[in-house]
């Protein structure tokens, strides 16, 4: 009994001296399971409260071989948790840490050191079945590969999984050779019940069991379980592409069913309860966003213009009809080169359907490499116009315009908080206040000359986005 009592003790004094976790507010890469939430509340001025600088790495880039990238990049968002302490960011960086970071100062917490620089948003998740508070919350964060590793080695574990609360390892997944040029991770993991569903850049939409406690020996390493691997591209397609059948999007759901958006030219719908795939349309072109889901259990699809002779530009699909019948309109976007890209949208489309009732205007804002913003109706029609796809042949209905706003290129992704509208550029950030009664759209602040390709969050005032110049900024009212 003696010792019973003490080891009860023991366990009550090691869960007491961690800071209990009180609320998550951006959990994933936009915010929740349906990647329709940005934050709760956007300030009217884009004060500097602080600044972080967040480091460097050198990693290949287009062209060239090895390069020195700093701060942070696409995807880039930051996740906002609040504790008993307060309240915390954790974010990766081009210089291959995991970092959290208290959100009031910008002091780092911990860091936690990858191969390779992390491009991609993390996933946070509470185990609930577990009472060891190092292992109940994780973070579920992919990089890429590690610019020493040779794309044939046998294990290169692209995505990990690190204890939130102390920076600790607890599991490594390898990402497969596949006829993929990639074994990189930059998609967040979604996450329903105790299952996590996450396509990697290798094209294996993967199905596995997040639980630290389940980890098995494979390949001489401890590794999560998977469950299921599931081929998100067709040999035609690694053909067509020349083996650019990568998937960086992070997948949404509608009911039961799960979409991601793959490099293959593939929106594919995943049943969780039969395990298979229902649902392939296709476009044939690249696809690097991720499903947004709207009020009327529609998907908001951003394509690129790459292998099709159309122009790029943003979907809005009912998968609830079958692949030839499911689109509801199409809005293409200027040809025009910028970078390495020839058109169309990199980055996601933000919708405002998590603030607005259903009787509400509801609105989707995306930005174009040509340096458009645009902000359409996305349940009006309008019935003056008609839009080609992108296979340059097909005809669509095309969503009611609202703005169309000449700022800046960018692969980031602007998001909505009511009424404002936050567009991260490559000419720095800009903060819009919309009115759709008077049909208004105006210009808040500007902050140039600063290079963004991730994506902003907005939260209790305060906008956190992080930069090509190296630094974690935060931006508010003072």
């Amino acid at each position: 009994m003696k010792y019973s009592v003490i080891i009860i003790f023991m366990i009550l004094s090691l869960n007491s001296s961690f800071s209990q976790v009180k609320e998550v507010v951006i959990g994933t890469y936009l915010g929740n399971e349906q990647r329709n939430y940005y934050g709760n509340e956007a300030p009217d001025k884009l004060d500097l409260i602080w600044k972080l600088y967040l480091g460097e790495g050198i990693s290949p880039a287009y062209g060239n071989p090895l390069k020195t990238w700093k701060g942070a990049g696409w995807t880039g968002q930051p996740l906002y948790i609040r504790e008993e302490t307060g309240d915390y960011l954790i974010l990766g960086a081009f210089d291959y840490n995991l970092k959290k970071i208290k959100a009031e100062t910008g002091e780092v917490v911990w860091e936690y050191r990858f191969d390779d620089i992390i491009k991609g948003t993390g996933t946070f998740w509470e185990n609930k079945k577990d009472t060891n508070p190092e292992t109940k919350y994780l973070i579920i964060q992919g990089s890429r590969r590690g610019y020493w590793n040779d794309i044939n080695d046998k294990y290169i574990p692209s995505l990990r999984a690190i204890s939130y609360l102390t920076g600790k390892e607890l599991w490594r997944l390898n990402s497969k050779r596949t006829k993929s040029y990639s074994r990189d991770v930059d998609g967040s993991a979604l996450i329903i019940n105790d299952t996590a569903y996450l396509a990697l850049e290798n094209g294996l939409f993967t199905v596995f069991d997040p639980d630290p406690a389940r980890i098995e020996l494979r390949n001489e390493r401890l590794q999560p379980k998977v469950h299921k691997e599931i081929k998100y591209y067709t040999d035609y397609d690694a053909k067509f592409h020349k083996n650019d059948v990568v998937s960086e999007s992070s997948s949404s759901i509608i009911k039961d069913i799960i979409y991601t958006a793959s490099g293959s030219g593939h929106v594919y719908g995943y049943d969780i309860k039969s395990g298979k795939n229902v649902w392939d349309f296709y476009t044939g072109t690249d696809m690097d966003g991720s499903p947004a889901v709207t009020y009327d259990n529609c998907i908001m699809v951003s394509v690129e213009k790459q292998y099709m002779p159309g122009q790029g530009g943003v979907l809005k699909l009912d998968p609830s009809k079958s692949p030839e019948n499911a689109v509801v309109w199409y809005f293409p976007t200027e040809n025009k080169k910028w970078y390495h890209w020839e058109g169309g949208i990199i980055g996601s489309v933000a919708v405002n359907d998590a603030y607005v009732g259903k009787e509400d205007v509801h609105i989707a804002a995306f930005i174009d490499v040509a340096g458009h913003l645009y902000i359409v109706q996305h349940d009006e029609i309008d019935q003056t116009k008609t839009a080609i796809g992108p296979d340059a042949k097909t005809k669509y209905s095309t969503p009611k315009l609202l703005f169309d706003e000449k700022i800046e290129g960018t692969i980031s992704t602007p998001i909505i908080i009511k009424d404002k509208i936050i567009a991260a550029t490559d000419k720095g950030i800009f903060l819009y206040k919309i009115d759709l009664e008077n049909n208004k759209l105006t210009l808040l602040d500007h902050i140039p000359d600063i290079e963004i390709d991730a994506t902003p969050i907005a939260v209790d005032g305060k906008i956190y986005v992080a930069c090509r110049d190296g630094y974690l900024y935060c931006f508010g009212e003072k």
